[in-house]
């Protein structure tokens, strides 16, 4: 065994090992804390046009792959496609440093299986803290738990990004320090080098994905009104779909996880469903699942009811 195999022999053996009660895993976690210390630094800078265009571009196609793909697609199987596309959005997932596709869906199963109770990673019972970010500094939560996502960890190429992750976000920031670099040599006029794009491009930008994406699992859960009783206090938050695309129709997920679609009404804005409608036209995806007319309308069944039970003599 090579020395690389014999550290992630180590690595995996170590996290197997933890428990709810150990410290976080400062190693692994330097990156996310590094991340927010120079956040904070390229907050004092002032992006060119091109970087902010840059950082904008970057935030949405990657918050696409993050909703559309990692959420509706690995964790709950709400449409099919090919497996090249499959993998492409996996990497651009990928490069929102959120850990591996086969990672991310697997937790968000075991959320969904203990949504709100002791044995949920990212309840708010667990404070605020824990549900928005801390549940995954910890060991508890750093391994992959395969049984739950058997159906994807069969593709090896998808085990290989679980595997090598932090690959994909490095390669994409040596991709805007060099793009900057050549742009100031070649485009002057765009006012922009390969410090601030990769200050704005990738720090800025992935940090606000980061914390809009982890909203849905702290704030969408204490925040918002809730059309459907589903058992927990998932909400639907307006604010938060904005920002996410669409994932802040919570409380409509939470009660038919199995619907491409999460804004259920027309004036839920739900953009990462157009984009996949306008996909499923162009032949990229296929069975989009609608969200069944029972389902949809259990809460004015509901509502009819108990006001036929209140009026019943």
């Amino acid at each position: 065994m090579d020395k690389v195999n014999q550290l992630f022999w180590w690595a995996d053996n170590r996290r197997k090992a933890s428990t709810n009660n150990q410290p976080r895993h400062w190693l692994r976690n330097w990156p996310f804390i590094l991340l927010h210390l120079i956040f904070i630094y390229a907050l004092t800078t002032s992006p060119s046009l091109f970087a902010l265009s840059v950082a904008i571009f970057l935030y949405l196609l990657r918050m696409f792959a993050i909703t559309a793909f990692y959420h509706r697609y690995f964790a709950h199987k709400t449409f099919k496609t090919s497996r090249t596309l499959q993998f492409i959005f996996a990497c651009i997932g990928t490069a929102a440093t959120q850990r591996g596709p086969l990672w991310w869906a697997s937790h968000h199963r075991i959320h969904h299986k203990t949504s709100d109770t002791a044995a949920d990673p990212h309840s708010p019972l667990h404070g605020f803290w824990r549900s928005h970010c801390g549940w995954f500094l910890t060991g508890e939560h750093f391994s992959t738990p395969t049984e739950r996502i058997r159906d994807f960890a069969r593709f090896p190429e998808l085990r290989w990004l679980d595997r090598f992750d932090m690959l994909i976000p490095i390669a994409l920031i040596g991709s805007l320090w060099l793009l900057g670099t050549l742009l100031a040599q070649f485009a002057p006029g765009l006012g922009t080098n390969g410090v601030e794009l990769v200050l704005w491009g990738y720090v800025i930008s992935t940090v606000l994905l980061i914390h809009a994406t982890l909203l849905v699992n702290s704030l969408a859960h204490r925040w918002g009104s809730r059309r459907y009783e589903t058992g927990d206090d998932s909400r639907n938050n307006w604010l938060i779909a904005l920002l996410t695309l669409g994932e802040g129709w919570h409380n409509n997920h939470h009660h038919y996880p199995g619907s491409t679609r999460q804004g259920f009404f027309w004036w839920e804005v739900d953009v990462s469903y157009y984009l996949l409608r306008l996909m499923a036209a162009l032949g990229l995806i296929w069975d989009l699942k609608p969200v069944p007319a029972r389902k949809k309308w259990a809460a004015k069944r509901a509502e009819s009811l108990s006001l036929e039970a209140e009026q019943s003599p």
